[in-house]
């Protein structure tokens, strides 16, 4: 019989019927001028940005705009986080697994700086060269369902709201950070909703949908629009429509000018920027 993977044990040990209040947003950007910059950082530094990635530096950007979001629940009361720690989920064995990528202090980052420590991380937990990954897979593979549930509980509670760090339990400060982020947009699917894992204990989940052309609004005209969805998930304890509406309109203000997270207040005129400019959006 084949063994079951340590993600569908996960699954199966923290599974319930939702219990709290969590709130459900989707927001539909135009990505041509992301295309365009992300081209334009291949060509001027070599580094590849992933679409990820970049909705990654947003949403880190948007957390520290929202301190009211970028925090834990402890005892009863809100404590704020000092700094912004993002989590971006990897798929390992083809999909039989999932393992974190953590970037500390991801607002101070930008895309790159997110590409380059996503792809590090990345590989090292496919080389399986991740320690605590290694160790906390081999301590789930070990407990029989029934008893993991509970050391979950407890794990996380002690870990993600308490900050504790007991690494002979296995228990890590903040082991996700603020926010989870996975992409589906890899996988071909336009658009999804993550559910709150309850051992995480983070107030935000991010999913990043595919890039297709569909029909839009563009200057007073319909055009077929380069676009990508992005839901979210969102714990109702932290934020309430108004703290929603900031994050959504830095969201919209960064994909419209990308160029911020390089100083600029537009693409830049030099030789060679059209043709990679054009090149990006065709």
């Amino acid at each position: 019989m084949k063994t079951m993977t340590t993600r569908r044990k996960l699954a199966i040990a923290t599974w319930g019927t939702p219990r709290d209040g969590n709130i459900y947003g989707r927001i539909a950007l135009d990505t041509e001028q992301v295309d365009r910059y992300l081209a334009w950082l291949r060509e001027t530094t070599g580094e590849r940005v992933t679409l990820t990635a970049f909705v990654g530096a947003c949403v880190a950007r948007a957390l520290a705009a929202t301190p009211s979001l970028n925090g834990r629940i402890w005892l009863g009361r809100y404590i704020p986080h000092e700094t912004v720690a993002l989590s971006f989920l990897v798929a390992l064995e083809e999909g039989g697994d999932l393992g974190k990528a953590k970037i500390e202090r991801a607002d101070e980052k930008g895309p790159q700086g997110i590409a380059r420590e996503l792809r590090e991380r990345a590989g090292a937990l496919h080389q399986g060269k991740d320690d605590a990954f290694n160790k906390n897979k081999g301590v789930i593979r070990l407990l029989p369902t029934w008893l993991l549930r509970p050391m979950l509980r407890w794990v996380g509670w002690l870990g993600g709201c308490g900050g504790f760090s007991i690494p002979a339990l296995g228990v890590e400060p903040y082991p996700f950070g603020t926010a989870i982020i996975t992409s589906i947009g890899m996988l071909g699917i336009d658009e999804g909703l993550v559910p709150p894992t309850p051992f995480a204990h983070v107030p935000l989940y991010v999913c990043v949908g595919s890039q297709r052309r569909v029909p839009a609004e563009w200057n007073g005209a319909l055009a077929l629009r380069p676009q990508v969805t992005i839901t979210a998930t969102i714990d109702h304890r932290f934020v309430d429509g108004y703290q929603l509406a900031t994050v959504a309109r830095l969201m919209r203000e960064l994909f419209a000018n990308p160029w911020a997270f390089s100083g600029l207040e537009r693409a830049p005129e030099e030789p060679g920027m059209a043709e990679v400019v054009r090149g990006a959006s065709e």
